[in-house]
């Protein structure tokens, strides 16, 4: 009877310890992290789209460790209302100033260029184009197809390689459904460097898009490409013919004769 009267006393006296230990440990980390200073950084409250003006009631404030501070973030939803969203937002991203256009930049194109880039149009048609399966947000290399004046055969060079495409005729956004779309104009991210020879390229020959994967980042050396190495031989001049049954005259030879004062002449 003592034994069993020992062993419920000792079991009680367990189950006492081990709730009074959580209970403590739960008060002593609430207090610690209760403790820990916060700061409030401008969040997104719903997700927002890329080239669209934020509104008041699109952001909210979000609680981050003061100890680990944000480049770049804002702390009043005045600073960042008003301004175009250059990338998309998603719901409880904290915005950072490098995703928005600078103050009254405006909207459309211009808030997707990155300072210090460009934004050129280049034509296109179904065919150079991809078959209509260019993007905006695409990734291509940019091929020029002319004749050298120091040759007659045509040579083809890579301009530009992994341009990003910002948009296809007059869309700055891909289409949901991702249905291609036969554009005459294609408009491409690049440098004010890569710009100029994308212009001169376009006075030479014409210009070709090839898609390539958005994760592949790597660079190609930039090679010519002759007619001699598609693998087939060059015509030569074809030589000039003659029309059937008409025989080349023999040239005649002359003979003179001088006889005293007289001169006569026979041909053969």
């Amino acid at each position: 009877m003592n034994t069993r009267r020992l062993t419920f006393a000792l079991l009680g006296a367990l189950v006492i310890s081990g709730g009074c230990t959580l209970l403590l440990g739960r008060r002593m980390a609430h207090q610690a992290v209760k403790s820990e200073p916060k700061i409030r950084y401008v969040a997104a409250a719903a997700a927002i789209a890329a080239g669209e003006i934020v509104k008041p009631e699109q952001l909210s404030l979000f609680d981050w460790p003061a100890s680990q501070p944000v480049d770049g973030a804002f702390l009043k939803v005045e600073e960042v209302a008003g301004r175009a969203a250059v990338y998309p937002l998603e719901k409880g991203q904290i915005v950072l100033n490098k995703y928005l256009a600078a103050p009254g930049s405006g909207i459309g194109l211009t808030t997707k260029i990155p300072e210090g880039m460009r934004a050129i149009a280049l034509k296109s048609d179904e065919v150079v184009g991809v078959a209509g399966f260019l993007f905006p947000g695409s990734h291509v290399d940019v091929l020029v197809t002319y004749r050298p004046p120091q040759g007659p055969d045509p040579i083809t060079a890579t301009v530009l390689q992994n341009a990003q495409v910002l948009a296809v005729g007059q869309e700055v956004q891909p289409d949901p459904a991702g249905k291609p779309k036969s554009v005459g104009v294609m408009t491409i991210l690049a440098s004010p460097e890569d710009a100029a020879k994308l212009v001169l390229a376009s006075t030479q020959g014409s210009i070709h898009f090839v898609l390539r994967n958005g994760s592949d980042q790597a660079t190609t050396a930039n090679e010519l490409v002759q007619l001699s190495q598609l693998g087939a031989p060059i015509p030569n001049k074809a030589p000039v013919r003659r029309p059937e049954g008409v025989s080349q005259k023999p040239k005649a030879y002359v003979v003179e004769t001088i006889l005293g004062d007289k001169q006569t002449s026979a041909s053969f």
